[in-house]
């Protein structure tokens, strides 16, 4: 497995040049290390930010999952998606509203077909909202189908 969470810095992580605003650090609330995040107030409503997870060296014909940490928290915060480099039209994930401030985990099955998903693009879509965040964490790749919970 491959641990691209942010304190780490072992992936390789790049933040789009043609969204609207940027990913950021946010500290954690325990004070290890940390995690991105795009706070309510930033931009305006529909405005994009696209944080991007370069993948190398992923094998062919076989299948990875891709587990995260999210978090929406904040009354109308907005949209969080997911898309991989080989789909670019479609999210394969997506979530709009959070039911409480707690971080949920996100998975995602990758399979890895004649054309190999070089990258994972995490969207967040600026709400109405004005309080809150919008937070992406513990980014795990690990080779196979994704575990029951």
């Amino acid at each position: 497995s491959v641990d691209c969470s942010f304190s780490r810095g072992v992936c390789d992580w790049k933040q789009d040049a043609d969204d609207d605003f940027d990913w950021n650090p946010a500290d954690r609330e325990r004070g290890d290390g940390y995690y991105m995040a795009v706070p309510a107030f930033v931009g305006h409503k529909k405005d994009m930010g696209r944080l991007r997870l370069l993948l190398t060296d992923l094998k062919p014909k076989s299948s990875y999952c891709l587990i995260f940490s999210y978090r929406l928290a904040g009354e109308k915060v907005g949209k969080l998606r997911v898309f991989l480099a080989n789909k670019k039209t479609a999210p394969v994930w997506e979530e709009n509203k959070g039911k409480d401030e707690r971080w949920r985990t996100g998975k995602i099955e990758i399979f890895q077909g004649a054309e190999t998903t070089n990258s994972v693009t995490f969207e967040s879509e600026r709400g109405k909202g004005k309080t809150g965040e919008i937070g992406v964490d513990n980014v795990i790749l690990i080779s196979g189908l994704c575990p029951e919970d």
